[in-house]
């Protein structure tokens, strides 16, 4: 274990247990319905910033990572129409609504969402060109985020970008505001961890190519671009 890694083991998660996901899948299958709403005032900028820089090019086997609203995956598909997209995420009622949505609007695309551990993905080792994974690390423990990187490094092939979408902390008020709402909703909200997060990304040996800082209504938002 790096020293880096050691470090994170004791990261303090507003004293939460090591793990919140069985939590947070339950929370997020219950809010499956109304969470596009939440995407569409604070996130899709930087979803549409984050597939710019990602270096997508059509054709392509995409794997997108927490879903979420899917949002971003039909955008994905739309993108990656002779290719193939799959997705992810903790949540079922998640994943089956966004792969209802994206076969609807593309109704020809090779696309696929279901129900997956983001720590533990039934994919084989250097199977997709690129991966996304837009406001899942706040998520996680520490040592899960490790981990997780650990997995996106394992399924992406070789010189395949990794593109991440972080809740920024650039924004003093806003910091104060999450701190806040962390603590009474941890299962939902998370915490901020997009300081630490290049860091960890460059422990997992992946270069940084971009990095871009994003706001959407008074929401920040990081895009890292990083390439195995």
């Amino acid at each position: 274990m790096t020293r880096l890694e050691e470090s994170l083991s004791a990261w303090p998660v507003n004293g939460l247990p090591s793990t919140l996901a069985e939590r947070t899948r339950r929370v997020y299958d219950r809010l499956a319905a109304v969470y596009p709403v939440s995407t569409m005032l604070f996130h899709s900028r930087a979803h549409r910033c984050a597939l710019e820089a990602s270096g997508v090019r059509n054709g392509m086997k995409v794997l997108e990572v927490a879903t979420g609203s899917g949002e971003m995956f039909r955008r994905l598909v739309r993108a990656n129409g002779k290719g193939s997209t799959i997705g992810v995420d903790l949540s079922p009622n998640m994943a089956a609504r966004t792969q209802r949505a994206a076969h609807r609007k593309f109704p020809g695309a090779a696309a696929h969402c279901q129900a997956v551990d983001a720590r533990h993905m039934p994919f084989r080792n250097e199977s997709f060109d690129a991966i996304f994974c837009c406001y899942l690390l706040e998520l996680l423990s520490g040592d899960d985020i490790v981990g997780t990187l650990r997995e996106f490094r394992r399924v992406l092939r070789d010189r395949g970008n990794l593109t991440l979408v972080l809740i920024g902390q650039n924004t003093p008020m806003f910091n104060a505001v999450y701190k806040v709402v962390g603590k009474v909703a941890p299962a939902f909200w998370g915490r901020q961890v997009e300081r630490r997060v290049p860091d960890l990304i460059q422990s997992a040996r992946f270069e940084i190519l971009q990095d871009r800082l994003v706001q959407q209504t008074f929401y920040p938002s990081r895009v890292l671009v990083a390439r195995k």
